[in-house]
């Protein structure tokens, strides 16, 4: 149950106390992985700053490496998969798609430019506008996808030529701590440093005076904590936040084919997507079939332990959130709306929740207002689009949205009107290496992924040389 280290200065690190990891479709603690003291971060942030005097001046080394990564992910990915499935409870072929996702990510990023632009070169001078690292990482993830947004982070990080100290989720740390393991191989000694603790952790980290960014994906309220520990030191900061992301159904589609890909947009994961579909606005002549046609859906779908053949939805992560959906579920219900399929868990062991569908349930409630991030969908009626994007609109979030219709040209106007990051058109979670993503409003500050996100582990550095 303990056989899990951290990884420091390119070592195994252990550590007098541990803390269990629930196997969520078990609720029993399977392993024990370190927790991290304050000395042992503090080796972890100094061994990062002095790997990064070697690290950030050999970019070819930098850009081999990452394409060493990914092949050795790709050579665990058996090991590793079962592994995400018992701390996260996703299905195991899902957890197969995100490691080798994870190994994608790396080669995208291998290929990657780090321009340099020439702004002016005349008989004067010559003006160039460049890109540099800037120094340690600090690098805090989230729960739902434990190793692919840990990548998110280590890949554009290191090619920029920084170093990085990463904390993964205390409900998920154990993928992410073998990633640590497989990097001992590859990397230099403390260009990566995997940490593992609690909450506590996670202060320390963003309030070390060794970190010149962090770049966290979590809720929004740790997401303020954390703008607010970095403010101090005037760290610079990437936050992936929340989302309550709205699809839109325009009046020409045919329920049944639209319904399956609302189903999944909401509810792949487990609803555990932070740009998952959290609510649907029909309009009111396709109400009832839509609602009809995701809920025989949601009644056929096969729920259980994610190691189980067969098995499409798993449980929800931990007990807070098994718990929150239950409770804004239960609200809906006493609110007057109508639960159509679902609605309760599953009963037995595990955080397991009926897939649920919720008819007849407008704005103003909290199923409808917050981000449920979980296995709970509310569909909501419209008379008219432009209501149905003001309704959509009005939120603190802006993480993405969707339209769906017959005729992409109009749905695309719509989805131009909506106020977030990624406005998809008949389709939901069409996420890519090469893509930016990141949110408006509430739901974060800058992007992950793409030339943009590289840019983002970057500051400017004009080199201005005289030729008089």
């Amino acid at each position: 149950m303990s056989d899990f280290t951290m990884t420091i200065d390119g070592k195994a690190e252990a550590a007098k106390a541990t803390f269990g990891v629930i196997n969520p479709a078990t609720e029993e603690v399977f392993a024990r992985p370190p927790e991290c003291t304050r000395e042992q971060l503090d080796h972890a942030m100094e061994s990062a700053q002095t790997a990064y005097r070697a690290w950030s001046k050999d970019e070819a080394r930098r850009r081999q490496s990452l394409l060493d990564i990914g092949a050795a992910i790709q050579a665990r990915a058996g090991e590793i998969a079962p592994l995400l499935t018992q701390e996260q409870g996703k299905p195991v072929d899902k957890a197969m798609m995100e490691i080798v996702g994870s190994s994608i990510w790396f080669q995208y990023t291998a290929s990657l430019q780090i321009p340099v632009e020439v702004l002016q070169d005349n008989e004067q001078s010559r003006i160039e506008l460049r890109r540099r690292p800037l120094g340690v990482v600090a690098a805090i993830t989230p729960w739902n996808f434990p190793l692919m947004l840990a990548v998110w982070k280590i890949a554009p990080a290191l090619l920029a030529g920084n170093t990085v100290v990463i904390k993964p989720s205390p409900f998920t740390p154990l993928t992410t701590l073998k990633l640590g393991e497989i990097l001992r191989s590859v990397l230099p000694p403390g260009v990566v440093n995997v940490v593992s603790g609690g909450n506590e952790l996670g202060g320390w980290m963003t309030s070390h005076p060794v970190p010149r960014k962090i770049s966290f994906t979590g809720s929004v309220a740790t997401g303020k904590k954390v703008a607010m520990a970095a403010a101090p030191d005037l760290k610079r900061v990437t936050l992936e936040l929340g989302g309550n992301d709205a699809a839109i159904v325009l009046d020409d589609v045919d329920p049944k084919t639209v319904a399956q890909k609302l189903f999944w947009g909401a509810f792949e994961n487990t609803g555990q997507i932070c740009s998952a579909i959290k609510r649907v606005y029909v309009p009111e002549k396709l109400y009832t079939r839509v609602v009809d046609e995701l809920a025989e859906i949601a009644k056929s779908v096969k729920v259980g332990n994610g190691l189980e053949a067969g098995t499409q939805l798993g449980p929800l992560n931990n007990k807070p959130q098994f718990d929150r959906v239950k409770e804004l579920v239960e609200d809906a219900r006493k609110h007057g709306a109508r639960i159509v399929t679902g609605g309760k868990p599953l009963g037995g062991k595990g955080y397991f929740y009926a897939p649920t569908i919720v008819a007849d349930i407008s704005d103003g409630t909290r199923l409808v207002d917050e981000e449920q991030f979980g296995p709970a969908l509310p569909i909501i009626s419209y008379r008219n689009v432009q209501d149905a994007i003001e309704r959509a609109n009005a939120t603190h979030y802006g993480l993405s949205g969707s339209v769906w219709s017959a005729n992409t040209e109009k749905a695309a106007d719509v989805a131009r009107q909506l106020e977030c990051g990624t406005a998809w058109v008949n389709q939901h979670l069409a996420i890519a290496p090469n893509l930016p993503f990141g949110g408006a409003k509430w739901s974060g500050i800058g992007v992950e992924n793409g030339p943009w996100g590289l840019l983002g582990f970057t500051e400017i550095q004009v080199v201005n040389i005289s030729k008089a």
